[in-house]
């Protein structure tokens, strides 16, 4: 049984931040209801089905209409279509939230208050609600109104603005992060907002509503380097793959590529001199302590990467790693999933799919000892779930039926 197993979610979310915090709340065992526009004339469901290709393959090794972004969010879900803009649809919801622990929704501010499937709406019902709304600014703001999307947010909460190569550099610029970063740590606060929230409940009995917003997630996500705006005054520049605090903690050539070396003390930078051949950089006052190393970077580094190149990347790893010194291939993802430790982690799971075949999953993180992960349920087919769900609602195969006439699901 897993940690959530006595917990209920009814997912009004779509495309990456509230489905990524619904997918670690159902792979902690929680029971995730995802709602979905019904299909019209192949554009229902949650937008990233249609955010292909690549697609999923059916067991015949066609394409499905399902794209992998979709695959990478929603497993452990049950998927149930709804029209939420018709009254019929809006009941349904009514009486999952009834029944629900959690509510996630990703609306535009405002925009479920219409049907009454707000907190204020849905809180009369079940107090006990524990309601998370993820918006691009929150729920108040001169911003409030704004749509969000994680590449502006990105722009706007200063990420890109330390993100690419220096300036004078070419390709310099500023650069956004290969994945939907600002949603997936959104993702992760929703889901640890949502834990508390529950916590607090078992004590006090009483729901709450949470509010989460993008552009606050990404600025509190700038860690060390906010922190050095805001000690400093000077705002922090690009850099490329250096570290504002630490050198050498950058990638380097080899004879056949490139390596990332990840020095974070003085005794590991010592040790890479030695092996190196040239111990006297040690001791050399200008690079023996990271703070002097950071101050004369300019001077370094040229050396280290004149160095660097006489080896291969394999022989700086197997040469470096004997000597606790940190450092490592700079892969693709077929290397990724190649590499042994990622392998034998088990973060490449296969689960069998509706459509036929298997779905391939990056496996969760997390390892327990005693609730472990519980990969039960492949990322569903659009409306795959409905009727099962309709029926433990008490509705007939006539009322079922009725509602599918009117488009209600």
């Amino acid at each position: 049984m897993g940690a959530l197993s006595h917990i209920k979610v009814l997912d009004l979310s779509r495309v990456l931040a509230g489905p990524w915090a619904s997918q670690l709340l159902g792979d902690l065992g929680a029971e995730v209801i995802k709602i979905e526009k019904p299909d019209a004339n192949g554009k229902g469901g949650d937008d990233t089905r249609g955010w292909g290709p690549p697609w999923l393959a059916d067991g015949a090794g066609q394409a499905t209409t399902d794209a992998a972004y979709f695959l990478c969010t929603n497993r452990n879900k049950r998927s149930l279509t709804v029209d939420i803009t018709l009254p019929a649809g809006q009941q349904i919801v009514r009486e999952l939230a009834a029944q629900a622990d959690v509510v996630l929704e990703n609306f535009k501010v405002g925009g479920l208050k219409a049907y009454g499937l707000d907190y204020a709406g849905l809180a009369a019902l079940n107090p006990k609600l524990v309601y998370c709304s993820i918006t691009g600014f929150g729920q108040d703001g001169p911003y409030a109104a704004r749509a969000g999307y994680d590449f502006l947010i990105q722009g706007m909460g200063g990420l890109m603005s330390v993100t690419g190569r220096a300036e004078g550099e070419e390709g310099a610029g500023p650069q956004k992060v290969g994945v939907a970063l600002t949603d997936i740590l959104t993702g992760l606060y929703a889901g640890n907002a949502i834990l508390a929230a529950l916590l607090h409940r078992e004590k006090s009995g009483q729901g709450q509503h949470i509010d989460l917003a993008l552009l606050d997630v990404q600025v509190a996500c700038l860690a060390n380097q906010a922190m050095n705006y805001l000690v400093s005054g000077t705002a922090p520049r690009r850099m490329g793959n250096s570290h504002p605090n630490i050198v050498p903690y950058q990638d380097f050539p080899t004879a056949d590529g490139d390596m990332i070396l990840a020095i974070g003390n003085d005794g590991q930078f010592a040790r890479f001199c030695d092996i190196a051949g040239h111990a006297e950089w040690s001791a050399d006052p200008r690079f023996a302590s990271n703070a002097e190393r950071v101050r004369h970077r300019a001077e370094l580094i040229p050396l280290l990467r004149r160095t660097t190149v006489m080896k291969t990347t394999a022989d700086w790893i197997a040469l470096l790693e004997n000597a606790a010194v940190p450092c490592g291939p700079i892969n693709d993802l077929a290397g990724v999933f190649a590499d042994p430790q990622v392998r034998h982690r088990g973060l490449q799971v296969e689960m069998p799919h509706a459509a036929g075949g298997t779905a391939p999953q990056v496996g969760n993180p997390i390892h327990f000892s005693a609730t472990p992960i519980d990969y039960r349920r492949a990322p569903p087919l659009l409306g795959q779930d409905t009727e099962a769900i309709l029926r433990e609602l008490g509705r007939s195969d006539h009322e079922i039926a009725a509602l599918r006439a009117a488009a209600a699901v």
